[in-house]
């Protein structure tokens, strides 16, 4: 089917670098999102700044970098109590203390640090040193409580919310981490070094990039290019938040200068195509892959371009020629598993069964700790047929330890391929569990055929029920039917196959078990008529009846 263009740039991996990450790839042929993550740091460590220096009299504004501009201090905010200045022994005490951090003595540095808060509380150089020296050794509680302080008395400064926003993004709290950051890259001004600015910024974009606000995201990215406008890979993250927030068509000019100063970068065309696609435009997509493929230095690269191709063609329909572009991405990286899945997929869209176990296959032997293209051989053999190979891809795929989706699709094919080779007490077993894990018509209904199977007829109404609420397909509704009978719930049944006859006056088995549901009430004249309809639609039992 076609996705609406929308979401082919809705794909997109925005992962995190940090332990802060990270978002599945969509693994349906049909489904299109940029595969290259938007390289953005995590959660940030703390900052390798100076320690804040003061001159004399009050702080205001004095950045941990240096000392501010005369205007910057001028119109800085005021600390909350008059700042004291550090004496010359105090002073040299301080720098003890930061020598001592340098070198990894945190413990040291902490307590040359605090005895200087003893001596003068109201300078907030020593709780900055504090905070730091206290971070480094985890104890984060009392990092944050000199941070504050640190602020309190240097509100002008960009390192406290920088600091306490590294902080709460360590602890989990994202939205004021958020804030944090906001703050600090609000106060920046000319106080920070470039580097020190870009470790605010990155900061920032990465708690943007967890909420999704690509607008704001695409903001702070524009800052970060300029300050390093040679920064190939910041002006790719800028060029995908702006597709991301909708303005796909703003980022064509920036990606196409990429494409002169990085020609090689598989991302950009990749990029470039999907904005295409958002507009419907999905020959031109098709055109600017196939422009870059002759710049691609590596069969990989070539590979990773013809996988966007072969998805761009399934999205539109054209699975032929998506499966020639598989095959040519094979051919470009024969060690690519994900090559041979996307082709193995794309087969089996075409009905091409034992082709798609073929590329399964190589796909299992190239990746075989991912449980995806062993899940999906298991599946393709399970419709050829080959039940005792399918159930053991699904116990395969058990042994890896899937992702809570996987493991419900492999207790499902476990248990439908040992419904149909007769274990209907392992498949209710599997089916069972893959339904609480997540409900699904298809494995309610095999749940309720082996519940039938093994003669407990009210578990086989339950979980068929299930199966019609959530999808109220013949087979079920029928199945329902026949178990309801077999509970002597006739009246329920024959509503069902009122239902199911109203519907499609030909089904034989409906009219011969609606027959069965009025005899069961005592309506002879109408069971005989509904048995006679089954008869003359050819259904044997129906003759036998009358």
């Amino acid at each position: 089917m076609n996705h609406h263009p929308r979401t082919l740039i809705l794909g997109l991996l925005l992962a995190l670098s940090g332990p802060a990450s990270a978002q599945t790839m969509l693994d349906t042929t049909t489904s299109i999102g940029v595969q290259n993550t938007l390289n953005s740091v995590g959660t940030p460590g703390m900052p390798a700044l100076n320690l804040p220096t003061t001159g004399g009299g009050t702080v205001g504004a004095v950045p941990a970098t240096g000392a501010a501009s005369v205007d910057s201090a001028a119109t800085a905010p005021k600390p909350a109590v008059v700042v004291t200045p550090l004496t010359a022994p105090q002073r040299e005490a301080l720098n003890n203390a930061h020598a001592a951090f340098r070198d990894g003595k945190y413990a040291v540095a902490r307590d040359a640090f605090e005895a200087l808060t003893r001596q003068n509380y109201t300078n907030p150089e020593p709780h900055f040193g504090l905070a730091l020296a206290l971070f480094a050794l985890n104890n984060d509680r009392g990092a944050d409580f000199e941070l504050r302080q640190f602020m309190a008395l240097a509100p002008g400064s960009f390192e406290g919310p920088y600091n306490l926003g590294v902080l709460a993004a360590r602890s989990g709290n994202h939205d004021e981490a958020l804030r944090l950051f906001t703050q600090a890259a609000g106060l920046m001004g000319a106080q920070a070094s470039p580097t020190a600015a870009r470790q605010v910024l990155e900061a920032l974009a990465a708690e943007q990039t967890r909420k999704k606000d690509y607008a704001a995201l695409s903001a702070t990215l524009a800052r970060i290019t300029a300050l390093d406008p040679a920064d190939t890979s910041a002006a790719y993250r800028l060029a995908q938040a702006r597709a991301l927030a909708g303005q796909g068509t703003a980022a064509l000019p920036d990606l196409y200068a990429l494409v002169a100063r990085d020609p090689a970068n598989p991302a950009v065309p990749i990029l470039l195509a999907d904005i295409y696609a958002t507009q419907g435009l999905n020959d031109r997509a098709l055109r600017e892959l196939a422009s870059a493929l002759p710049r691609m230095k590596s069969g990989t690269d070539r590979a990773t371009l013809l996988l966007r191709r072969a998805r761009l063609l399934a999205g539109t329909g054209d699975t032929k020629n998506a499966v020639l572009a598989a095959q040519d991405a094979t051919r470009e990286d024969s060690r690519s598993a994900e090559a041979f899945t996307l082709l193995g997929d794309l087969r089996a869209a075409r009905g091409d069964r034992p082709g798609a176990v073929s590329a399964y296959l190589n796909a299992v032997k190239l990746a075989p700790k991912d449980p995806a293209p062993r899940l999906a051989l298991g599946t393709v053999r399970l419709a050829l047929g080959r039940l005792a190979e399918a159930r053991n891809d699904a116990a395969l795929v058990l042994r890896l330890n899937p992702e809570a989706a996987l493991l419900a699709r492999a207790e499902a094919l476990q248990g439908v391929a040992a419904y149909r080779l007769g274990d209907y007490a392992a498949a209710r077993a599997a089916l069972k569990s893959s339904a609480l894990r997540a409900p699904n018509a298809d494995t309610s209904l095999w749940l309720g055929l082996s519940a039938y199977a093994l003669g407990d007829y009210g578990a086989a109404v339950n979980a068929l029920s299930e199966s019609v609420k959530l999808n109220p397909t013949v087979t079920a509704r029928q199945n329902l039917a026949s178990a309801l009978l077999a509970v002597s719930r006739y009246a329920e049944a024959e509503a069902i196959l009122r239902g199911l006859v109203s519907d499609d006056t030909r089904n034989a088995e409906a009219w011969y078990l609606l027959g069965l549901a009025q005899r069961s009430q005592g309506r002879d004249a109408d069971a005989r008529q509904a048995f006679k309809t089954a008869a003359n639609l050819g259904h044997t039992k129906a003759r036998g009846a009358l």
